[in-house]
Order: structure tokens, then C-alpha cells, then sequence
């Protein structure tokens, strides 16, 4: 598989494009007396963005995504999220970048490991790092707080897979809210 498109190489982030569809998946997130668990499907849509340079010495390569993810009991999008992933090639570091309407932004990087045919992306952020961090509206730090988040996304061939922990300080008591999925490529004959 060519990892080109439109003069561009995106290296690694080539195997992320296209759509993405799972429904396997497993929300496990906080409630005021304990948690709550939702099955859920999943819909991702990868797409090109393109180059970057920053300050004419850094070259990025950059994917943008829309994630929607639905309750499989009654089909309600429960979790709408954006961002790019990004790929420097000088360095070999991965970058995702998301946001969420619930006024949390995430800048998370990490490194990609190819493991036979599988690729490994391993991003991570802190609340209060000056590179890799969270951002948050005041009610977020309020009553809401993220504190991490962690990403594991795995890529074999036309099957992806991915496992979250969004660390939080929520109703008086530490929580992993957590999510994962195993999703298929849309492949058309």
C-alpha cells in the first residue's frame, strides 16, 4: 500500500485513512453513585489534510478524523469527537490532537511501534504539561476534571483497534473513564 496521496507521504498515518466501522464497543464512565456501562457503535472517517511546516524546520504530515460514537440500545449519539492525528517524520513522533463539545481539548503525543503488520499507535497527555496537556472550560476543572488520557490505537491491515482511559476527577472520587472498540475498514468492491 502506497503510503503517497497527492504528493504527500503520509507515512504511518496512511493506514488510518478511510471509514471505520465497530460495533463491539464498551463505554464504562462515571455516575454519582458508581458507573455505568453503554455498548456502543462506532463510526470514524479519516481523511487527508496534508503537509505543514512550522517555523520552516518542522515537517508534519496531518489526518483529520470525525469520530461519532452511538448507544447500541437505542441508537443516540452519545459522544461526538474531531481532531487530526499527526505524524513528524524527523522524529518519528505521533501527535493526536481532539476535541470533544464538552469543552475539553487534548494534545496527546507518543511514538508508533510495527509490530509485524500490526502498527501501534501509543499517545499520552497530562493536565498541566506544557507539550502534551488538556485543556478544559472552568465548569470542567470544577466538576469534571481530566486530569490524563491514553490512547492505544492498533492497525492490521483493514482491522483497527482501540482502547482509551481519560483519567477524571468527578462526583468527589478518582474515575478511568474508559473506552475501546474493535472496528473494520469500509472496503467497497
Amino acid at each position: 500500500m502506497s503510503t503517497m496521496i497527492n504528493g504527500v507521504d503520509y507515512g504511518p498515518l496512511h493506514q488510518l485513512i478511510g471509514s471505520w466501522r465497530g460495533e463491539k464497543g464498551l463505554n464504562l464512565s462515571p455516575e454519582p453513585d458508581g458507573e455505568e456501562k453503554h455498548a456502543f457503535y462506532d463510526e470514524i472517517e479519516f481523511t487527508p489534510s496534508g503537509a505543514a511546516e512550522n517555523a520552516e524546520e518542522q515537517n508534519l504530515v496531518t489526518v483529520k478524523y470525525h469520530q461519532v460514537v452511538r448507544k447500541r440500545n437505542n441508537g443516540k449519539v452519545f459522544h461526538d469527537q474531531v481532531g487530526h492525528w499527526i505524524y513528524e517524520p524527523a522524529t518519528e513522533m505521533i501527535v493526536h490532537s481532539l476535541s470533544i463539545p464538552r469543552a475539553v481539548c487534548v494534545l496527546a503525543g507518543g511514538k508508533l511501534e510495527q509490530v509485524g503488520d500490526e502498527a501501534v499507535f501509543d499517545v499520552r497527555a497530562t493536565a498541566g504539561s506544557d507539550s502534551f496537556g488538556i485543556v478544559q472550560s472552568p465548569f470542567m476543572l470544577e466538576k469534571a476534571k481530566t486530569t490524563a488520557f491514553r490512547m492505544t490505537l492498533k492497525i492490521s491491515g483493514d482491522q483497527m483497534v482501540y482502547e482509551e482511559t481519560t483519567s477524571l476527577d468527578i462526583y468527589g472520587r478518582q474515575f478511568a473513564h474508559t473506552d475501546a472498540n474493535t472496528l473494520q475498514r469500509v472496503v467497497y468492491d
